[in-house]
């Protein structure tokens, strides 16, 4: 699972893993994704896809005609190889009706002997009778007792009184073994007429198939009620009904798509045999017949399958790609926009506290020099009324402008842009010189800040103006989300492997964990006024010194941020 989730992830883009971008982004980038391999797919995939469909079905049209015609032009040699051979027997009697008189064969000893010369000459011949028009046989040669047997009540016997010959359908008949009949019949003048009949055993027609050279296919002979006339291999015994609808009459060889009982398919060329009632089929079946079709067709398929991954696979890695590099864009365009608004906004501040250092500091250096003559008068002077007093009070004026100046120095030292300075820091004096800028509205608040921090606590290299940005947008965040009375946490600890780690607690409004998921984005703010950069800021510096910010919050209770600070700074880089 975590192989094919690999896999996975070096195809599908980077955004969707990137939990730093928003939602609203996200999604976008999304639709823009899907669409993009929604448009390239369709345009790709569903022409290979129809000219795949339309080549299996030409190729089929094509395979099955290649074998339809096979087996159309094979019912047509064995439609013309039966009508040979049975036409080459009815013409045999035909000539020894017409060359032998009635009294020759009449005679039981030259019939005998025609019918040992059929047998010889042409095989297949049981026996041969001579029948008068009442249709009693009155001589016969073969192996039954049939000499004298009346035909006038059989089917055959009835055509041929309108009919010169006749090719009869195989039966059982006296002789109780399938065989038909070929029959001629010539006319006495003025005195009737009289038939040779002869009897031919199936075993001719049966030979006959095995002359064609089948192979596999199923080759049989029905008659035209769709009565086998001959043993098939699907379809049954001789004198057997044949499952299906005997085909239409045609005078060439048709082929035609049956299935039979049990759903198999065949494909059967068949063909009217002239001058005889039998019909001539070749079964195939289907599977085997389309067999190298069927493997042509997997290969296709097979082909399409691997082209389709192969587009799918190309398509998500390159959309993928695509996408990220948009994602990229953006985020360097945002970055690119918040560096400017910083790089503004500390321009700004540095502007304004060179201004108001200015203007600060120069009636501080005035107080401060007038307090100072003041004080050396009164120091001179012994006689000075309440000396002690007025030396005091100038102290406290002295000590108060000397303190307006260290803050104005710290006021123009954090907010001036200056060159990158790596130097020790102390984190604790660090965090309680910031707390010094905030340290008048937390007194008219009544805000309670505690600290906890352990002795064992070691100096970290860094930057110290960055850092004193940092913790004031956090501290600054966290007064503007407590109400009036609130308690602020500041602990410092040790988190090991060269890391320290500053956590700053409030008991403030909190955060929902919609916007929780925002606060460090560029331009986002829940607040009605502000630009939304302070956070997005602190977090910028923060990675840049090589640290990690983390946020805890829940609504109604607080919010908990977790500065990681690494106590030597290797390597930095300040935009």
């Amino acid at each position: 699972m975590k192989i094919l989730s690999n896999i996975l992830r070096k195809f599908l883009p980077d955004f969707l893993y990137q939990e730093s971008i928003a939602p609203e982004r996200r999604a976008r980038y999304k639709k823009l994704w899907f669409l993009v391999i929604s448009l390239i797919s369709i345009v790709s995939l569903v022409p290979l896809i129809i000219m795949t469909v339309i080549n299996i079905h030409q190729t089929q049209d094509i395979a099955e005609t290649e074998i339809k015609q096979p087996l159309a032009m094979f019912a047509m040699n064995a439609k013309r190889s039966f009508e040979y051979n049975f036409e080459e027997r009815k013409a045999a009697l035909d000539f020894i009706i017409k060359e032998r008189s009635f009294q020759e064969l009449s005679d039981h000893r030259t019939l005998a002997e025609v019918f040992l010369n059929l047998k010889q000459s042409f095989g297949g011949f049981v026996d041969l009778g001579l029948i008068d028009s009442d249709g009693v046989q009155l001589a016969y040669a073969g192996p039954f007792d049939l000499e004298n047997m009346n035909y006038a009540d059989q089917d055959w016997y009835n055509e041929m009184r309108v009919r010169d010959s006749y090719i009869s359908d195989v039966f059982l008949g006296y002789r109780n073994f399938p065989h038909f009949v070929i029959a001629v019949k010539h006319e006495k003048a003025g005195e009737g007429f009289y038939i040779l009949r002869a009897t031919l055993d199936i075993e001719f027609i049966n030979r006959q198939i095995e002359h064609l050279d089948i192979g596999q296919a199923d080759a049989f002979l029905i008659n035209r009620d769709g009565v086998l006339q001959t043993h098939s291999i699907y379809y049954g015994e001789v004198n057997q009904k044949f499952y299906h609808e005997v085909p239409k009459f045609s005078r060439r060889a048709e082929v035609i798509d049956l299935v039979n009982d049990v759903g198999d398919s065949f494909m059967i060329g068949y063909a009217y045999i002239e001058q005889s009632p039998f019909v001539f089929l070749i079964a195939e079946n289907v599977e085997s017949l389309l067999q190298n079709w069927t493997t042509l067709r997997r290969d296709i398929i097979t082909i399409l399958i691997a082209s389709v991954i192969l587009i799918a696979v190309v398509t998500i890695w390159g959309t993928s790609s695509m996408v990220d590099k948009i994602s990229e864009a953006d985020t360097k365009h945002d970055q690119m926009v918040h560096n400017m608004e910083y790089t503004n906004k500390m321009a700004s501040i540095g502007r304004l506290a060179a201004g108001v250092a200015h203007e600060i500091n120069n009636p501080l250096a005035i107080i401060n020099q007038k307090a100072g003559l003041f004080k050396d008068i009164v120091s001179v002077k012994d006689e000075f009324p309440e000396k002690s007093k007025y030396v005091k009070l100038l102290d406290s004026i002295l000590q108060s402008v000397d303190r307006c100046s260290q803050v104005t120095h710290r006021f123009l030292g954090f907010a001036k842009r200056l060159d990158v300075q790596v130097t020790p820091i102390n984190i604790e004096a660090l965090l309680k010189e910031v707390l010094e800028f905030l340290g008048t509205e937390s007194v008219q608040r009544g805000i309670n800040i505690e600290f906890s921090i352990p002795d064992e606590i070691p100096e970290i290299e860094s930057d110290k103006g960055q850092l004193q940005q940092v913790f004031l947008n956090i501290i600054n965040n966290s007064f503007q989300a407590m109400d009036d009375g609130g308690s602020l946490t500041i602990a410092i600890g040790n988190s090991g492997m060269g890391f320290v780690d500053v956590n700053i607690t409030d008991d403030g409004e909190g955060i929902s964990e919609e916007n929780l998921n925002h606060i460090f984005e560029p331009f986002y703010t829940s607040k009605k006024e502000g630009t939304g950069l302070g956070l997005s800021i602190t977090y910028g510096i923060v990675k840049k010194l090589g640290g990690e910010i983390m946020v805890k919050s829940e609504v109604g209770v607080g919010t908990s941020f977790k500065v990681v600070l690494p106590i030597k700074l290797v390597e930095t880089s300040f935009n």
